[in-house]
């Protein structure tokens, strides 16, 4: 038994609703269970209940056992005066208040279905490995599951402002200068996203707004700030863009970050941070009001079109500025456009029209659905136990359901998890 069951029984009034009585065997009629206070405090705020017809408006507080009270020490917090009765699935000693009478109590467990308790058991002290309801998914109906999907998805974007939001802070509400992070972030892929993001951050954007009517500039400063100027090679083409850099540097008062922040080892070469920075120039130089489009577009293929631009001839022929490699366009395939639409943009979208009052959480989803779904082991996963995903919105779901739910035994928060309780 833990106390999160004996909330959730309260909350939901999962107990039978008539002849209840308190441990005194005083007749108890609750007419409001209250507010579940999360915060310190006791557990249920503002309830309204009836005692032998007296009523009472107050706090309740609930413990596994009656003796958990002074196990806590709530009888020397004063939060706890206003209590008016104490629910417990044991009643194993009495609880006096500080004018020495006995506070109400009331024995749960005498009112709870056996079945419910069964089920929770089950459920929550399951041996199965990955997810406490794997054996019992299949008792659960697949409508129900596409419903907690949705919400789960929502929940997913919800967590992921809360990173967004503290950017715009920092960048004083410029959506732009956002964007631009965010997306640095993510051509850093997971290896080198905290890199970019901190490369990103050396610049001020309104440095990259003055300088992005020329690519050449743009390229110099990204790679110049990412410390890949400072080395000596017999190329050209470094060489000029470390004399760009060298001047930028000195106009805007640049201070560089470490080039050895930035990992090549074990990466595939299209995913090494010089080609992704590169990429990144290329694609802030091509589109000049990026943010503006970003937002207005729906579909996915014109976010692919969008994000199909030329990189500089040199990298072409480069994946790093020491040796030629055969030629090859290096374009942003869609699998890499589709990380971005996930990790950044739909997140970003679904934030700037928050902010104006104008979500339409429908435009979302058509966007989401859209997308395959990712791959990953937990998708996988959830695959063997025959819920698969058929796109990011499912994927993203999954993934927020194992990550947020699961692992931390979530059940009773659960939509999947309630349902094999209660059924």
């Amino acid at each position: 038994m833990t106390e999160e069951f004996l909330y959730y029984i309260w909350q939901y009034k999962l107990f039978a609703k008539t002849a209840l009585c308190t441990s005194d065997n005083l007749q108890l009629s609750i007419l409001k269970s209250g507010t579940h206070n999360k915060n310190a405090g006791p557990d249920f705020l503002n309830a309204q209940l009836k005692i032998d017809e007296q009523l009472w408006v107050g706090n309740v507080e609930m413990h596994v056992k009656s003796s958990d009270w002074y196990l806590h020490n709530h009888e020397e917090d004063t939060n706890f005066d206003a209590v008016i009765l104490h629910v417990v699935w044991e009643h194993d000693a009495a609880v006096f208040m500080k004018n020495n009478q006995p506070l109400p109590t009331f024995e749960i467990k005498n009112f709870v279905d056996e079945k419910l308790l069964y089920n929770y058991n089950r459920l929550i002290y399951s041996k199965q490995s990955w997810i406490p309801c794997g054996n019992q998914l299949k008792n659960v109906e697949g409508f129900l599951i596409d419903n907690w999907l949705e919400r789960l998805f929502f929940e997913r974007l919800e967590q992921k402002s809360v990173f967004i939001k503290e950017i715009l802070k920092q960048t004083n509400y410029d959506f732009e200068a956002v964007l631009f992070q965010l997306l640095a972030k993510n051509f850093g892929l997971k290896v080198n996203g905290d890199a970019f993001l901190q490369l990103a951050k050396s610049l001020d954007f309104v440095v990259v707004r003055k300088e992005r009517f020329d690519v050449q500039k743009l390229t110099a400063l990204f790679f110049g700030q990412a410390g890949f100027l400072e080395d000596e090679f017999e190329n050209e083409y470094h060489a000029k863009l470390k004399i760009e850099y060298n001047y930028l540097k000195h106009k805007y008062g640049l201070k560089s970050i470490a080039k050895n922040n930035f990992q090549f080892f074990r990466m595939r070469p299209q995913n090494f941070p010089t080609i992704r920075i590169a990429q990144l120039a290329s694609l802030i130089f091509t589109h000049q009001n990026l943010f503006s489009k970003l937002m207005n577009i729906n579909k996915k293929e014109d976010f692919y079109k969008l994000f199909s631009f030329d990189i500089q001839e040199f990298w072409k022929t480069h994946y790093t500025f020491e040796s030629e490699s055969k030629k090859s366009a290096k374009k942003l395939t869609k699998s890499f456009v589709d990380l971005l639409l996930i990790n950044t943009i739909i997140p970003l979208k679904f934030l700037y029209l928050q902010s104006r009052g104008a979500v339409d959480e429908e435009e979302i989803l058509r966007l989401i659905r859209q997308i395959s779904s990712e791959k990953n082991s937990i998708i996988d996963q959830f695959s063997v136990l025959k819920i698969n995903s058929k796109n990011a919105l499912e994927s993203q779901a999954l993934l927020e359901l194992k990550n947020n739910y699961c692992t931390k035994k979530r059940c009773l928060q659960c939509a999947i998890g309630n349902n094999l309780v209660r059924n």
